[in-house]
Order: C-alpha cells, then structure tokens, then sequence
C-alpha cells in the first residue's frame, strides 16, 4: 500500500516535469518574437509536450490513488463493521452513532487517501524542486522563492494545529447528531403518544446547531490556511516578477549579480506560480486530511476485539458465574445459572432489569464487566429477540437466514409457531415480500418469525426475549408449550414476563 502512494506522489512530480517543459517553451517562443525570430518550432513542441504530460500525470495519480484509497477504506469499513456487530462490546452503542462510525468515517478516510495522501509527499520535494529548477536561469529568483517558503510553513502550522482539532470536534458532533436522530425516529410514535414532539425537536435542534457551529469553526480553519497560502505564493509571484522586470530594465537599487536574458527571466517568472501549486492542491484537500485522520482516530478508540473463542468440543450447556454488567447509572447482576444440553430457565424481573442484556452477554454480543460465561460457539446459538432481524426480501429468505433448509422443514417451524393462518391470509405463500421493517406483520408475527427462525436454525441452545409478548392468550399458549417441547431437546434460556411460562420452566432466575 505504501508502494502504491508512493507512485502516485511520483506521477505529481511527473506534473512538475510537464510544468517545467511548458515553461521552457513559452519563454522560448516570448524571447523569440521579441527578437522578431517568429514563433520557434522547439518551443511549439516543448508547449505541447509539456501540456500532455501533465494531463497524463493527472490521469495516473487518480487511477493509482483512488483504488488504493477504496481498499484502505473497504478494509477500515469491514474492520469497523465487524468490531460493531460480530463483537463484544463494553457498552451500547447507538445505531446512529455505530452507522457514522462504519458508514461516515469510512468515506472521509477514502477522501483523505485519495486526494491528500498522493500530494502530501510532492508538496514537500516539488517546491525545492522548482527552487532548484528555476536556479538554472536566476539564482535570485531561486533565493526570493525559498525565503518565502519559511514564514509560509510555520503560518501553515499554526493553522493546521487549529483545523485539527476543530475536525475532531465536528465528527463527534455528526456522531452525537446522527445517533439522537435515528434514535428519536425510531422512537417517534412514543414521542407522539406522550406529546413530547416540542422537547425532542429542541433537542435534535441543538445538536444541529452545535454541528453547524462546529462545522463553521472548520471552514474558518481552512479559509485561514487557505488566505495564508495564497499570501505567501502572490507575494511571492510578485517578488519575482519585480526582480526579473527591474533586471531586464537595469532599473534595480542594488548591484545586479546576475545579468538575466528576456528568456531567462520569463522562464523564470513562468516557473514562479508552480512553486507553491502543489502546495495549493495540498490546501485544497487539507479539510479531508484533517476529517480522514480524525476518522482514523475514532475508529481506532473502538474496544480492541477480543480474542477468538475456541469450543472443547459438542455444546455442553450454559454456566454463568457472577456475571455482572456495568453502564453509567445501571449495574446489572451478579447473576449465577447452569443449564444443561436439554431444558427451559426463564429469566425473569422488572422492565429495565437487565434480562435482554444478560442473554446479549451469554450470546456475546456484550462484554461482561466481571464473571464469566462458559465456552459457547456462535454457531451453537439461535437467537430470538424482540425485535428480530428482517431483511429485504421473501419470508423464505428471512426464515432461513440461520441455514438452508427444505420447503417442508419451513412450512412446519412456520406451523409450530402459529404463523399458517398469517401465511395462508396472504396467498402468496413463502414468497411473501418483507421489507426491513416487517411492515404488514403485527409485533407477535415478527417474535415468531424470529422463534421460527431459531427453530430452523438447529442449534442447541436457544435464547429467546419476551417470547409470547404481544400474542392472544390461545397463541401464547401454544408458544409456551413449544418451547416446552423444544426444551426436551435443546437448551432453552427464555426471558420473560409471562406467569405461564415462568410456571412450566425447570428454573426461575429473577433479576
């Protein structure tokens, strides 16, 4: 990878060959005339010659940075992915947040790759480059160059200390807005219900007013640098331009110590403006420089994933020992249970106790502030929550997302969960649409859906949150005695409020 944007710094200083050459035949063809010689064939050439290496330098930094720029990005986009969804994490985090995160970040890393990175290493050799280009026709014009250079780098400085944190603070700010939003969406017929519509508006106003605010502090750092840089190179333009004309005229305060032909000094007025170009495109993708590494920076403060878990062989039951789950203002457990290959425990306590987030822990889609959970493969786990899973797609692809299975397998998990009379309403059988929303589903459709799933999937153990929750009581019923008999054959942990599968289960563990 380094390789890769190495070769594309190259091809900018292919550009400043290209400059240099276009440069050459310009000042050729102006001292030509100017001796009434016409226009010289060589300076023609050397023009055009000039021009095409250029577009061709342009061409081959795109076509070596952006694909270096999408894998860099696809890899920190996979790694944040999977660090969000595949792994533990210490504490929640909200689904706005986590999308900015694998989703934003992501894209301001590609940006930072493909336009700052290439340029970073040609801004820094191009200008003594040019310096030393221009050297060739006017040591002074050369010395006025590089003095310029100095205050410019430390302005410059200064300005990208300011930007960088500025940037920082702005992607926090797009985090905070993106998460209160989604979430507040999500949330939006509570809202409505509680008629809370004025107080959420102010609040997700405030966030974007901060995010705007801070965004402004960030065009203010870039104008900044972007007025520092364009001083430096017009004065510096201008300071060359002053010289070689008061040369040519012999109109200098001090003694001349070098005598400048016309094309000398049009060559080297001409190479003037490049000197700080490459700088100029340097400043043009600072704002992505200074988003990509804040990027870097928030992705890499993600939790360290931990270490892959190796079973010891067949799943051999469920054994929780002091486990305990610490947030801000909540502390969830100890809480000690055993289940075997086989039976039912309902997890049971208060709204908020912590039963969802305990079967999250044991599935390991959280991390345990203290205690332990057995060894459990994530592929001896079903999972069926509240709010299961559902993609775009038919109801067959959604039911066997855990594995493939036959028609026939389906339609009886879709009979043992009580969702033939739904099915058979519809006419259209497995091939029933859903979007990601499970519209057209009821609450207790899509917890079935779920238990479904599990049932399909054919792992051993089963955690299944609030079960019978929004069903009639005939279909809680025989949900209940569903998992009765799956408990008969695999591992049944059961998070519930429900007395009637409380009274079945072989255990109770209350929160």
């Amino acid at each position: 990878m380094k390789e890769r944007r190495s070769i594309a710094g190259l091809f900018w200083l292919i550009d400043l060959a290209g400059a240099a050459l276009f440069a050459f035949g310009l000042a050729d063809a102006i001292a030509a005339l100017a001796g009434g010689q016409g226009w010289p064939a060589r300076a023609i050439a050397a023009m055009i010659a000039g021009g095409m290496v250029r577009a061709a330098a342009i061409v081959a930094v795109h076509a070596a940075a952006i694909p270096f720029a999408q894998r860099v990005a696809g890899a920190a986009r996979r790694a944040a992915t999977r660090r969000l969804i595949a792994e533990p994490l210490a504490q929640p985090l909200a689904i706005g947040a986590a999308a900015t995160l694998a989703l934003d970040h992501s894209q301001a890393i590609e940006a930072y790759r493909a336009r700052f990175a290439p340029i970073r290493t040609a801004a820094a050799i191009a200008p003594l480059l040019v310096a030393a280009i221009v050297a060739c026709a006017s040591l002074v014009a050369a010395g006025i160059l590089l003095l310029t250079l100095v205050p410019f780098v430390i302005g410059m400085i200064l300005a990208g200390t300011l930007a960088r944190r500025a940037s920082e603070r702005q992607l926090a700010a797009m985090a905070q807005l993106s998460a209160l939003f989604v979430d507040r969406i999500r949330a939006l017929p509570i809202i409505r219900h509680f008629g809370a519509e004025e107080r959420i508006g102010r609040q997700v106003s405030a966030a974007a007013h901060d995010l705007a605010d801070r965004t402004m502090v960030v065009l203010r750092a870039a104008f900044l640098s972007s007025a520092v840089l364009e001083f430096f190179a017009a004065l510096s333009v201008a300071l060359v331009a002053v010289y070689c004309g008061f040369s040519l005229l012999g109109l200098l305060p001090f003694p001349d110590p070098e005598r400048l032909t016309l094309g000398e000094a049009f060559f080297a007025l001409a190479m003037a403006p490049e000197f700080y170009l490459p700088m100029r495109r340097l400043a043009a993708a600072y704002h992505e420089k200074q988003l990509g590494e804040a990027a870097q920076t928030a992705l890499a403060g993600l939790p360290a994933p931990l270490p892959p878990v190796a079973t010891a062989g067949a799943f051999d039951g469920v054994a929780v020992r002091a486990a305990r789950i610490d947030w801000p203002g909540v502390s969830i457990g100890p809480v000690d249970l055993t289940l075997g290959r086989t039976g039912l425990i309902a997890l049971t306590g208060p709204t908020g106790s912590g039963k969802t987030s305990l079967l999250a822990a044991i599935a390991g889609q959280l991390h345990l502030t203290g205690g332990e959970v057995g060894v459990i493969a994530p592929d001896e786990i079903a999972w069926a929550a509240q709010r299961p899973l559902i993609l775009p797609g038919s109801l067959r692809d959604n039911l066997t997302l855990g594995a493939p299975v036959a028609d026939a397998a389906i339609l009886a998990a879709i009979a043992q969960t009580g969702l033939t009379a739904m099915l058979a309403t519809r006419g259209v059988g497995l091939d029933l649409p859903l979007d990601h929303r499970g519209s057209g589903l009821s609450g207790g459709e899509r917890r079935r859906l779920g238990l479904a799933r599990a049932i399909l999937s054919a792992r051993p153990l089963i955690l299944a949150d609030e079960p019978t929750a929004d069903l009639d009581s005939a279909s809680a019923a025989a949900i209940v005695a569903l998992l009765v008999a799956l408990s008969k054959e695999r591992a049944v942990l059961a998070a519930t409020h429900d007395p009637a599968l409380v009274a079945v289960a072989d255990r109770e563990v209350r929160l």
